[in-house]
């Protein structure tokens, strides 16, 4: 990373400032240099993104230990006896920082390639619409400025002086053992990855939410597939409201409402969900407009706040904090930073998450309407899945009322592919009919989706002159 020595720091002008080296901040900054604007990325730390840091990877690597565990228990289903099982806590750490790390390094190589002069190091605050000052003094002058400063673990007010046994979704990867016992505070797509995840491996957990919906899960079946196959797993108390205490064993949890009880963790993990990073900005003035939660209000089409020089992008407008809406996010933000007072809407993804539980759920598209046409599938019996001995779930399809695709909610083996093909036909504008003309190989989990494509099907009600030469009903013959 090139950066000038203190001694020749002048004041600094450019055309577009991005704060925050993050997804959002380098996409936006090379989205910007590529429309001819002279930048500049400022960050305290260049540490590289949340992403390979403590979000999508370390949380893969402990997921990908808690696969192994759980595939050797359930060897014998297949006549495969691997013998005892022993999962060695430090290893599983050490291989999962060793791997998170080579990841962190990638980013951080990506910052020595930037032109000479562009990441400046340190904290930056706004002084007018477009002007800054950092920390060290120094001034900068830009036509307009992208926030893209990310977002930070909320630990809530019991459990922030309680000292290091408790842990956030960034902390927990530096653990240099499985945790004894934890608990984790929280229901949401994190916390549930790693309370099945510390389960598969060994740990007794117990997961804790005010909530009685895991994941974010929509649909009643959906949740109900996907309570089942955690449970096995973990404890689940949902509904609940927690207190917590210091212990000499640990922290003592208390929980009531629908089921009460305590008891003594060696560990709690405090997954709550995470806050845009903004404090310190100064946002006042910049002169933008903010919501009740103090972030700046934003064109979510071109990532402008209100009619000013200022665009967010990423966590930090904590609008879709997933790592692929943060890259487009950023690229839109530094385009049309680059191109002010030319701002132009630009086009985005149809919704889509993804938790890597076992099976996944997977929720795209829109939410049914009054109008939507609904298709399941099981796949409690879909041939595939009882061949790997993991058949459970479901898939959820959505259409309109022609059959054009709108969205799937999943819980079943592969949801993570499924998905992917599902949203790929929904952006593209697919409806069940042609889905249903292309090849489906045997035997796959891919064929459990025509069940739901012929519900569908079954459904349109379209006059005879209007029919398709080759329809649903053909295709079921």
């Amino acid at each position: 990373m090139r950066d000038q020595p203190e001694a020749e720091r002048p004041d600094l002008t450019c055309d577009v400032a991005i704060i925050g080296a993050g997804t959002a901040g380098i996409a936006a900054e090379r989205a910007a240099r590529d429309e001819g604007a002279r930048t500049l990325l400022i960050d305290p730390e260049f540490r590289g993104t949340l992403c390979a840091n403590t979000g999508c990877m370390p949380s893969k690597l402990l997921i990908v230990a808690a696969k192994a565990a759980h595939d050797a228990r359930r060897a014998p289903v297949f006549g495969v006896q691997p013998g005892a099982l022993q999962v060695d806590g430090p290893a599983v750490m050490t291989r999962l920082r060793e791997e998170r790390d080579r990841f962190v390094a990638f980013t951080r190589e990506s910052f020595d390639d930037l032109p000479e002069g562009t990441a400046i190091t340190g904290r930056a605050r706004f002084t007018g619409p477009t002007t800054l000052v950092l920390e060290d003094g120094r001034r900068v002058q830009a036509r307009a400025v992208v926030i893209a400063t990310g977002s930070t673990p909320i630990v809530p007010p019991p459990f922030r002086d309680l000292g290091p046994r408790v842990l956030t979704t960034e902390t927990i990867f530096e653990l240099p053992d499985l945790p004894d016992s934890l608990a984790v505070i929280g229901g949401g797509p994190i916390g549930l990855e790693l309370a099945q995840a510390m389960g598969r491996l060994g740990v007794a957990v117990t997961l804790f939410d005010r909530e009685t919906r895991l994941g974010k899960a929509r649909a009643d079946d959906i949740h109900e597939a996907l309570s089942q196959a955690v449970a096995r797993d973990l404890t689940l108390c949902l509904g609940v409201d927690t207190e917590a205490r210091a212990d000499p064993q640990g922290i003592r949890i208390d929980w009531s409402g629908p089921q009460q009880g305590h008891a003594v963790f060696s560990h709690v993990l405090v997954a709550t969900g995470r806050a845009p990073t903004l404090d310190g900005l100064d946002l006042a003035a910049a002169g933008l407009e903010l919501d009740d939660h103090g972030t700046p209000v934003f064109d979510r089409d071109t990532m402008r706040c209100g009619t000013s020089a200022v665009f967010i992008a990423g966590d930090a407008d904590a609008d879709a904090p997933l790592l692929h809406e943060a890259s487009d996010e950023g690229a839109l933000a530094g385009c049309n930073a680059a191109r002010y007072p030319q701002v132009r809407p630009g086009p985005r993804s149809i919704p889509f998450t993804l938790t890597f539980t076992d099976p996944p759920l997977a929720q795209l598209g829109a939410e049914p309407g009054d109008d939507t046409l609904t298709g399941r599938s099981d796949y409690s019996d879909q041939g595939r899945a009882r061949a790997e001995a993991r058949a459970e779930g479901l898939v959820v399809l959505h259409a309109d009322p022609q059959g054009r695709l709108t969205g799937a909610e999943l819980c079943c083996p592969g949801a993570e592919h499924l998905s992917h093909l599902l949203v790929w036909a929904v952006q593209s504008g697919a409806t069940a009919a042609d889905l249903l003309l292309l090849p489906f190989y045997h035997p796959t989990l891919e064929e459990g989706l025509k069940g739901a494509l012929k519900e569908i099907c079954r459904q349109i009600r379209l006059p005879q002159a209007e029919a398709p030469a080759t329809t649903c009903a053909v295709r079921d013959a």
